[in-house]
């Protein structure tokens, strides 16, 4: 079992920056990838970045690419996602899952994969 906890968010103009940070308890060990996905109002959950925990790569949409930033701290059993040059659009609750560590044919992008939730963060970015 994993636990998962965000925080971070709030209501930031445009343009300027948030971190967001999941601390993440239990069975961490076990635990190959862990990701970042988000929800607006009337929107599907959309993957917005995940990184392998042991090697810590990457992956993020093209929507994101070049502003977001996920990192992890194994010390700290922390993950973050720094969210620089943040627009309107980005506005949304943000959740931070992890997977099992089991082998699983689902791509890192897709939520299928995660197995354990955080309660979510909102992030509203003003005009």
């Amino acid at each position: 079992q994993v636990q998962l906890v965000e925080s971070g968010g709030g209501l930031v103009q445009a343009g300027h920056s948030l971190r967001l940070s999941c601390a993440a308890s239990g069975r961490t060990f076990s635990n190959y990838a862990m990701g970042w996905f988000r929800q607006a109002p009337g929107k599907e959950r959309e993957f917005v970045a995940a990184i392998t925990w042991r090697i810590g790569n990457t992956y993020y949409p093209d929507s994101v690419k070049g502003r977001f930033t996920i990192s992890r701290d194994s010390a700290k059993n922390t993950v973050y996602l720094q969210m620089n040059s943040l627009k309107p659009e980005d506005t949304a609750v943000y959740y931070c899952a992890a997977d099992s560590g089991l082998s699983t044919i689902a791509t890192i992008t897709s939520p299928t994969r995660y197995d354990y939730w955080g309660q979510g963060t909102q992030v509203t970015v003003s005009s």
